[in-house]
Parts: structure tokens; sequence; C-alpha cells
């Protein structure tokens, strides 16, 4: 391949400026192309294809065409390389490239990456759990000078000052900023091996820890006490809808979506046990809940059997925020206002405090109510998994108060026995003695 630089004096402008073209002979093809270099014809050294002194910026001006040649030169032999048949087209490209699109933010990246989750089908909670991610990464990069930062930029530094905007400006715990992390994390994997996006650290630098916390949960006085409580007749629907969730496990959105179309009955002609069928909201698992008498009970209160198939709503809920605050007032008359541990921690350090268990039930302690409750009434955890549906087992598992009654029954048979009787006990300087069954 030849490459020259010509004057196209035949395109005169009203300056007197002519264009600079570029032209590229090859394999029997010519290739002429405009720089977007103009000059007076007197400005111009055609023996030498360059700018004379005489032009202003002459130096810059002649690196540019250099590096025209040397990237005509360079995408030549890489088609031929590649057995790629070099074309007019493919040649004109290198001479103008089109003006290179800016990197994305990380805020607009991320932005995309929840635009493919959405188009891949994720629940709309999930898209909204990213999406508060989002918003935290883009309110920290627009308040110092990182508008504009890149997930090539996005380096160990920045993440650590991210970390600290979390705890310190966002005041968020332990677990927000697990959250947090755990979705910019994900977003980061994607660019990474979905996009083959360079990242500026690497991802286990991104740490991410879930604190273990004691779950709020009642006992089962706590709910023969919440049964019988006289309540005003606003506050009977919520309390109701609550202790349907601690007999069944149901969390707050699907409690919320119950219609006639779930509730099925086993027996041939209608009269036999009830079950809820239905298929979760967060996680998509297909579940069968068999409705205790006492979950019936309150179903029969607002359920219209009449009604079952049009799909009506069996129950009364109401929004999340109201039932919430709702459910304080409603504990906190049946008398649940025993003290509970709450372990923090604030600015490094660990705070304890204690805080009257009315104000920390929410609509999710129904679902660890009935889990809680579930094991300790013999239960067994694969059955649990099916009806919580819950995943993986381990799941299941992570209700650390079950293991702590069942510590208690254990300690309770180890220590609140009858003393064994002085002509059986052990040896002078016996160390263990085992008694065999008659």
């Amino acid at each position: 391949m030849t490459v020259k630089f010509v004057l196209r004096e035949d395109k005169k402008d009203q300056n007197g400026q002519v264009p600079v073209f570029v032209v590229a002979t090859f394999e029997g093809l010519r290739l002429r192309c405009f720089t977007r270099e103009k000059c007076l014809p007197k400005e111009w050294n055609a023996d030498k294809q360059r700018f004379r002194k005489g032009k202003e910026g002459f130096e810059e001006a002649n690196d540019v065409l250099v590096a025209i040649a040397e990237r005509l030169q360079k995408r030549y032999r890489d088609l031929r390389t590649a057995g790629t048949p070099p074309t007019l087209a493919l040649l004109r490209e290198v001479v103008n490239p089109a003006a290179i699109k800016p990197e994305q933010s990380m805020a607009e990246a991320m932005t995309a990456y929840i635009e493919v989750l959405r188009g891949r089908g994720y629940a709309f909670n999930t898209l909204r759990h990213y999406g508060t991610a989002r918003n935290h990464l883009a309110a920290f990069l627009s308040s110092g000078r990182r508008k504009k930062i890149s997930v090539a930029e996005y380096d160990g530094a920045t993440h650590d000052e991210f970390v600290k905007y979390l705890r310190t400006t966002c005041g968020l715990g332990a677990n927000g900023i697990y959250t947090v992390l755990k979705d910019v994390k994900t977003f980061l994997r994607h660019a990474q091996d979905e996009r083959k996006q360079n990242l500026g650290l690497e991802l286990k630098r991104v740490e991410v820890r879930y604190a273990d916390q004691a779950k709020t949960y009642l006992t089962g006085a706590d709910l023969t006490a919440l049964a019988a409580v006289k309540l005003p007749k606003t506050l009977e629907p919520a309390r109701d809808v609550f202790l349907f969730c601690c007999y069944t496990g149901l969390r707050y959105s699907d409690v919320a979506s119950l219609h006639g179309g779930n509730l099925h009955c086993l027996g041939a002609n209608g009269d036999g046990d009830r079950v809820l069928r239905l298929v979760q909201t967060k996680t998509r698992a297909t579940v069968s809940i068999y409705l205790s008498r006492l979950a019936a009970e309150i179903l029969d209160r607002y359920a219209k059997p009449e009604r079952a198939g049009e799909g009506a709503k069996l129950l009364p809920v109401l929004a999340n925020q109201p039932m919430n605050r709702y459910l304080k007032k409603i504990t906190q008359l049946a008398g649940l206002t025993r003290l509970v541990e709450v372990v923090s921690t604030v600015g490094g350090r660990v705070v304890k405090e204690a805080v009257p268990l009315h104000e920390l039930v929410t609509m999710h302690t129904a679902r660890h109510t009935f889990a809680v409750q579930s094991l300790l009434r013999g239960m067994p955890v694969a059955v649990l998994q099916r009806v919580m549906g819950h995943a993986k087992i381990q799941n299941t598992m992570k209700y650390a108060q079950v293991v702590e009654e069942l510590q208690h029954q254990a300690m309770r048979a180890a220590w609140d026995v009858p003393a064994t009787p002085p002509s059986e006990a052990a040896p002078e300087g016996a160390v263990c003695s085992v008694m065999t069954a008659a």
C-alpha cells in the first residue's frame, strides 16, 4: 500500500484555503479521502507532502498526517493478516474515525445494567433493590468531583470512600451496607465477565459481609395474648392478618395478593382440609400450605366463600407501612413490652440497648415466628423448608432462636432433673460413670 497527501486546489474555499486529501493505493484500488486539514497553497510543500513552517500550527497539523498514514498502514496489515479483503469503506473509517462515544459513568452503566435485568425478567422487588444501590452510588459520585467516573476508574481508594459515605453520610448499618455492596459487586462482575470491561479494582476487594442478627419472633404465650386482646375495630384486621401470617409463614407480599384462586379443598365434596397453593412473589417458588384450625378461623372471618372463584382478595391487607405502624400499637396493647437486647455498631463501637419487644415487631416478624414455632413444635426442617419456599435448607436453619430454645431445653434436662442418689454416685476418683439399663 502506498499513501500520499495532495492538495485539492479545485476546492478552494472563500478564504483561499484548499483541503488536504490522502490518496491510498492498494491491490488495484485507490482511496481518496479528506483529512479534515486545510491550508493556503503557499503553505504546502508538495515534494515533502507536508505543511510548511509558515502555516500556523504546522507541527501539530503534520503530526495529524503522520498519524493518518500510520493508521492506514496498520489497518491494511491487520485486514490482510485476518484474511479480510481490504475495502474502501474499511479504510475510510480509519482516516476519519467516527467520534468516540464518551465512556459511560459508573452510575449510567449501573442504570443500563438494571435495564438488562429488567429484560431478563427479574422481579420488581429485585430491581428496586438494585435501584436503591444505584441511587446511593450516584449520590456518592455527585457529592465530589467523581460524577463522570467510569467502571475502570472506580479503584480501591474510591471504594473505601464509598463505604465510608454509606456508613457516615447515609447512616446505614452493617447489613444496610452489605445490601448495597452486594448489588454493586454483582454489577461489577457483570461489567467484567459479560461486557469485558476492565475494572479499577479486584472484585475480592469489594468486601461483602452480612452480620447475623437475632431475629425477632413471638412465643406461644405471645400469640395467645395477641389473639385474646380486645382491640378497637380499626386495629382488628391488622392483628388478624399478622396472626394469619404467624400461622402460615406467608410474607407480606404474598398475603397481600391472596385471592380465591389460591384456596383449595382436599376433600372430594369440598368438606376436607383446606390448603393455600401459590407462587411466592419473591422467589417464584410454588408452595402448598395447610390451613391449621387457627388460620382457617381467621380466613373464614373475612373470606367470602361464594366469591372464592372470582379472584377476590381473601384478607383485608393494608399497605406495608401502615401495617407495621399498627402492629407496634397492637402488640403494645397485648402486653408484649418485655425488653429485648438490640446490638448495633456506632462509630466502630458495639452499642447494646434494651428495647421493648413491641417496637421491633413488623410484618416479617410473623414469618420468623412461624419458622421458630413450627420447629419447636416438632415440624421436620425439610418440611419447613418446603412450606417456606427456601431454595436452600441453610436458609431455614438461620433462625438462631430455635437453636437457643433447644439449648435451653437440653440444659433444663441436664440441670433441673433430680440429683443422683449418694448410693449411685460414681466411685471416688472416677471421671465418669456409665449406667446400663436393667
